[in-house]
């Protein structure tokens, strides 16, 4: 599809990287106030376990990650701009649901919704901007797409924090205003669709499948430490998952125009970028949830306080991501993924051997968020290029969905691992002994990564790299577009 020019580029440059930082915002904020949502819940029904938190954020993940290809292909059917202002509305509309919710049912319930807008914005949003700039200012605009992901890392956890001082319901409603600005404004400067694309969307029933795998392995996971791991609900959750899965699996490898092309994942470098993108991505969530329970549940500190220690990490994301361009180009993406591997797990090790229930910031968990932010820096951003650039030229939209699907996934899955390891409890009664038996699986994880990262290097020198970097700008945008 092609869009017609807009007579505001830079305004509609504004809209589009305004809105993709409102969606990726909401990741980093969200996790800093989940105990304040917790404590605000607790005589809600079951009460505020923190089993039931992670649905807040999970609700979330996995619902985005089944509806980013077919919004996609929405985009491509009905115009991006429609679904993008769409999008925005919905997600808006959602926030509000979120900020209003009087119970934690409601509020995973409008979080599902929030996804769903999402889904629809981020596909969508690229191709509006390459549609607002000329031809040759395309790769700066689709570098700047992409380092909102960034920056957003780097204000959430403050922004979070300082929020939630004031009431956890405030990290939804000041989505509102910005959603309706940038919807007022989208309609007036972005551009309309030229023409369409005819075509069906994509398999509509591999959607619902993949949600009920992916939430039934979820659910059994958190709950069975309290429901117990041979207790029939547990059985049954996860036989619903190994059921739905294989359903997915067999209508993806079968189907006309899959949800997601699993075929894809017989490429040997494109499934072993996938296979380091879901081991590093578990070890991430994992990492970033236990340190907000950590400090404020175990340290008794703020959000606000807490916001603020968790942002020399997520900071250094960003600036590692873009001084380590040039290794990348030069020694290709294996490297930097085993040593991004091996600098997380020392910062999870270090938590291990060093965390301590008397608050000591600069001793403990400093050295751990240095170690982990230059690690996930260098590692995250280079699997999901790695991904990418291994597939041909004509499959690179296609993959980089299932890319960022499996990194939607990915977090789903490390927030069920984290709380069945503290035990699914009311927040604030894991024991230390449980955070750094997480912090361990993480080590473990990412020293998996690491040796990911040393397969993609047999074969992944200078010369396949500078085959990939000859790819379109869009490709390159999609590559880096799931920064932290």
């Amino acid at each position: 599809m092609t869009l017609g020019k807009s007579n505001h580029p830079r305004a509609a440059t504004a809209v589009v990287l305004v809105a993709v930082f409102m969606t990726n915002l909401d990741l980093w904020i969200v996790n800093v106030a989940l105990p304040a949502v917790g404590a605000s819940f607790s005589g809600g029904v079951g009460g505020a376990t923190l089993g039931s938190l992670s649905w807040v954020l999970n609700a979330y993940a996995i619902t985005f990650a089944a509806l980013l290809v077919v919004a996609g292909r929405a985009g491509d059917r009905m115009g991006q701009r429609p679904v993008f202002l769409t999008g925005i509305a919905v997600f808006a509309l959602a926030s509000l649901g979120c900020a209003l919710a009087p119970n934690l049912e409601t509020l995973v319930a409008a979080r599902v919704v929030q996804a769903a807008g999402a889904a629809a914005q981020i596909p969508t949003s690229l191709a509006l901007l390459l549609a607002t700039v000329p031809a040759e200012r395309r790769t700066h605009a689709t570098r700047s797409w992409a380092a909102v992901g960034g920056l957003a890392a780097a204000a959430g956890p403050v922004a979070g924090g300082l929020l939630v001082e004031v009431d956890w319901r405030w990290i939804f409603t000041v989505n509102v205003p910005i959603g309706v600005a940038a919807l007022l404004a989208g309609r007036a400067v972005l551009p309309k669709p030229a023409t369409r694309e005819a075509g069906p969307l994509p398999d509509l029933l591999g959607a619902p499948l993949l949600i009920s795998s992916v939430a039934a392995l979820s659910g059994a996971l958190v709950q069975a430490p309290d429901w117990g791991w041979t207790s029939g609900r547990t059985v049954l959750l996860l036989a619903v998952a190994v059921i739905s899965g294989t359903a997915f699996v067999v209508r993806s490898l079968r189907h006309p125009r899959p949800l997601f092309e699993l075929d894809l994942l017989r490429l040997p470098r494109f499934g072993a970028a996938n296979a380091g993108s879901l081991v590093f991505g578990t070890a991430f969530a994992i990492m970033l949830l236990s340190n907000v329970l950590w400090c404020q549940e175990v340290w008794h500190w703020s959000a606000l306080r807490t916001g603020v220690a968790l942002v020399p990490g997520p900071a250094l994301v960003p600036v590692v991501t873009l001084l380590t361009a040039r290794a990348a180009q030069r020694f290709g993406h294996g490297p930097l993924v085993a040593v991004g591997g091996l600098l997380f797990t020392g910062g999870m090790v270090w938590r291990v051997c060093f965390a301590s229930v008397t608050p000591d910031y600069v001793g403990d968990l400093l050295p751990s968020q240095l170690l982990t932010g230059t690690g996930i820096g260098l590692a995250l951003g280079t699997l999901v290029a790695a991904g990418v650039h291994a597939l041909p030229g004509h499959r690179a939209a296609t993959g980089s969905a299932l890319v960022n699907s499996v990194r939607q996934i990915s977090a789903t899955v490390g927030v069920a691992v984290l709380v069945t390891v503290l035990g699914g409890s009311h927040v604030g009664v894991a024991s230390s002994h449980d955070f750094r038996i997480a912090w361990g699986a993480a080590a473990v994880l990412s020293l998996v990564t690491s040796a990911i990262g040393v397969h993609l290097s047999r074969g992944g020198g200078p010369a396949q790299t500078a085959s990939a970097a000859s790819k379109k700008p869009e490709a390159d945008a999609q590559a880096l577009a799931d920064t932290p």
